[in-house]
């Protein structure tokens, strides 16, 4: 028995990851914007004892609207209501960089993480593709290293603005008519090569710090952005040895940033498609593949390789494709059986691969259901896997994370 627990993602896209998870007859086509469809899932996921739930996001319009589901709601907004809904489970939303300013994501976090008590995650992304830029104005994306760029000092600024307000700068001394203290208030003054933010963020400090940070990709720039600022990492290997090797070379980056190499989790996707038996699963996933429209499949093909749209002729050539690591995004583990999914998640844990996993259900909320009621109790009975989530405490706290210190305020000044 290893005193070491996983963490547990839920990764809650509509209906399912699967391209034809809505046609299913179980599945509803308007899932992807109802809010009694979000709150089942995170209960589902609470259940299970999962640490958190994620929902993606970005300022375009996913998807060939004939394809499936298309569109979502702002997630932000959804984490508030799902907030009211739940008890435990924390709440991490994406929002980017490149299209966003420091001041109103740093004050619509903040607000999440007090709606919740303590439960806000932020999946960071810099959001590639001419499609969202063309939405801001801009003719053509930001080069990668630009949005990179960007996107550290945006996090400069975020947690200079989470940290304005010290834990104690409010008083509430009726008798004496002071609500507060102006000298425990720490505008930014921040003038650099992106933002120009001077005054303080209008939210106390929250009851984390600061949102719990989350970080995917597994480029250059993404890595070594994600070892100086990401607490938890979604990433996508089909093998243990490139998890292994990616588990390293993070853990080792994070080591070199001067950060605590365990404060940073590594979860890798895992997409379980779960039967009683192996040969019952594979019949369900015959079932979604035979769902897919074919047209919609060679288009979905090409945009994964990075194709023009009418490259891919199935019966002839392959033309040149870009690298694996290009396409690393697409790579989340399949698994079967409950004993199989099990047995991998305890390898990849136990063998230096992962410190938790991102479930990706292919079909919601069955696939979710199955993973909950099946694997989880052998992730329990082995030891791996809480039972229950005991004293409610903060997203922070579930992975195993410090309460970020004040940047304003000294050691010796804090313990005061």
């Amino acid at each position: 028995m290893t005193t070491r627990q996983l963490h547990l993602n839920a990764f809650l896209m509509s209906t399912g990851h699967h391209e034809a998870s809505w046609r299913l007859p179980e599945s509803d086509p308007y899932a992807h914007v109802d809010l009694a469809h979000y709150v089942h899932l995170a209960r589902i996921a609470e259940r299970g004892t999962f640490d958190s739930l994620f929902l993606a996001d970005g300022p375009q319009l996913w998807n060939n609207l004939a394809q499936r589901p298309a569109g979502a709601l702002e997630p932000l907004t959804l984490l508030t209501a799902l907030a009211t809904a739940t008890e435990h489970i924390g709440l991490i939303a994406t929002a980017s960089t490149s299209y966003n300013s420091p001041y109103n994501l740093a004050r619509k976090f903040a607000s999440l993480d007090i709606v919740s008590g303590g439960r806000a995650g932020w999946n960071i992304v810099t959001t590639a593709g001419a499609e969202a830029a063309r939405n801001f104005g801009l003719a053509a994306e930001p080069a990668h290293a630009e949005r990179y760029a960007r996107a550290a000092e945006f996090l400069d600024v975020a947690q200079k603005l989470w940290d304005s307000w010290e834990d104690d700068a409010v008083v509430a001394d009726k008798a004496a008519g002071v609500w507060g203290d102006d000298t425990k208030i720490h505008p930014p003054r921040h003038e650099g090569r992106y933002f120009s933010v001077a005054g303080a963020l209008n939210v106390p400090r929250t009851p984390q710090g600061y949102p719990l940070l989350v970080q995917a990709g597994s480029s250059e720039d993404g890595k070594r952005f994600a070892a100086r600022y990401a607490e938890a990492v979604f990433t996508a290997q089909q093998t243990i040895e490139d998890a292994r090797a990616f588990y390293a070379d993070l853990k080792s980056r994070t080591a070199e940033a001067g950060r605590d190499p365990g404060h940073i989790k590594v979860l890798p996707g895992i997409v379980p498609v779960i039967g009683s038996t192996e040969a019952e699963a594979l019949a369900a996933e015959r079932v979604l593949e035979d769902h897919i429209v074919y047209t919609h499949g060679v288009n979905r093909l090409e945009n994964l390789l990075q194709l023009e749209p009418g490259t891919l002729e199935l019966d002839g050539r392959l033309p040149d494709l870009p690298p694996e690591s290009a396409i690393g995004g697409a790579q989340s583990c399949l698994l079967y059986t409950p004993e199989q999914v099990a047995d991998a998640i305890e390898t990849w844990f136990t063998q230096g691969a992962a410190d938790g996993f991102n479930i990706m259900p292919a079909v919601l909320p069955s696939g979710l259901d199955a993973f909950v009621d099946h694997v989880v109790p052998i992730l329990r009975a082995r030891g791996l896997l809480r039972r229950e989530y005991g004293p409610r405490r903060t997203l922070r706290e579930r992975y195993g994370l410090p309460r970020p210190a004040n940047q304003y305020v000294t050691p010796a000044l804090a313990r005061a």
